[in-house]
């Protein structure tokens, strides 16, 4: 029972830290032009 005194906070801590690293990338153009990325690779014929 005393793990789960540190095992929530770190948890709560990493799910926090990956929803901001998931909002700093969307705001920062990483998921832009997924469409295009199809287009810009070759073709095998």
């Amino acid at each position: 029972m005393t793990s789960l005194y540190l095992l929530i906070p770190i948890g709560v801590c990493v799910v926090l830290g990956a929803i901001v690293v998931f909002l700093w990338a969307a705001s920062d153009g990483q998921f832009d032009g997924l469409d295009e990325v199809s287009t810009r690779l070759p073709d095998d014929e």
